[in-house]
């Protein structure tokens, strides 16, 4: 089959490559949309030493069910952690956090830019006739962005702001609007400014940005500029949230963490299924956040793109 593939850095198109082998419990997915994230960017510039086909956001259909006949013929999403079914993490339903983890695109596990792809039955979410798949490939980041509400309570009198409004920061946005707390998103640029007052949410530029202001400040950047703006807005005993990865290893002074008594957590993968019902429901909208749709074929080309700064979601359609 084709696919892109990526060894040492380097990103490749390739049509010798072997079709998935299913296991067991595996189910075999004709890929017709796969998104491309910050995520995928970085692990181009060396984020983890993969070796494999990336991508990891997708919709595509059961073409193999292989022992779930349910799934035969249906459009799907997936959870990207394929868990082991036995530790003590999965045995809690945490299976995110499994210790023998491998990560769809990202870790030990083929990904989703190639014609086919594979994944447990468990790990599939069918998507409604109602949902486009130019909606349902945004279910990974929307449930995302969710996550967070799973793990800070938020109050309506909270302050909060969002570092980044790129292509998880917006979604980040909409998530937090919800709640109804006094919310901010420091911008880069006119059009995520433009995006985001479309949708009623208030936004302003580094220079514009407040003294020492928030009780909750997501991180959304990937840089470590985005991490110091973050604790300069952050009130004391206020809770950071990192929500990006980015290559290379930094050096960063903590020591405001421990004068200030601030809580510092990591926030990864959340509900897939939460994540389709909100972009269904509109609770969280993508209106303008596609950039443009490349072929398979096209695939450097995609990358390219989407490394551009300003650029928001380009999709790559293998099916085409």
């Amino acid at each position: 089959m084709k696919g892109l593939w990526l060894e040492n850095k380097h990103l490749s198109l390739r049509s010798d490559l072997a079709m998935p082998v299913l296991d067991e419990d595996d189910v075999l997915i004709k890929v017709r949309l796969a998104g491309i994230c910050s995520t995928d960017l970085e692990m181009v510039r060396g984020y983890y030493p993969f070796t494999g086909i990336p991508g990891h956001e997708f919709t595509g259909v059961v073409v193999d069910a292989n022992g779930s006949p349910q799934l035969e013929g249906q459009r799907v999403i997936g959870d990207i952690n394929i868990s082991c079914g036995n530790c003590e993490f999965c045995l809690r339903e945490e299976r995110s956090q499994c210790l023998a983890r491998r990560t769809l695109g990202i870790f030990d596990y083929n990904g989703v830019m190639a014609e086919y792809t594979k994944l447990p039955a468990r790990n599939l979410v069918v998507v409604p006739e109602s949902v486009p798949d130019e909606l349902a490939v945004f279910a990974e980041p929307a449930a995302a962005a969710l996550r967070i509400l799973e793990q800070v309570h938020v109050k309506p009198s909270d302050r909060v702001i969002v570092i980044g409004a790129g292509r998880l920061g917006l979604l980040i946005a909409q998530a937090f609007k919800n709640t109804g707390c006094e919310l901010k998103v420091l911008v880069r640029r006119k059009k995520p400014a433009e995006f985001l007052s479309k949708l009623g949410i208030d936004s302003f530029l580094a220079q514009e940005a407040p003294s020492v202001w928030a009780n909750i400040v997501v991180e959304a950047t990937g840089s470590l500029d985005g991490f110091s703006e973050s604790l300069r807005l952050l009130k004391p005993r206020g809770t950071l949230v990192l929500k990006s990865t980015f290559a290379g290893k930094s050096q960063i002074d903590l020591s405001k963490l421990v004068v200030n008594e601030l809580s510092l957590i990591g926030s990864r993968c959340g509900n897939y299924r939460a994540g389709l019902r909100a972009l269904a429901q509109r609770q969280i909208v993508i209106d303008g956040m596609i950039d443009s749709v490349f072929t398979l074929e096209e695939g450097l080309a995609a990358f390219e793109r989407a490394a551009q700064p300003g650029v928001l979601k380009v999709l790559i359609n293998p099916a085409s």
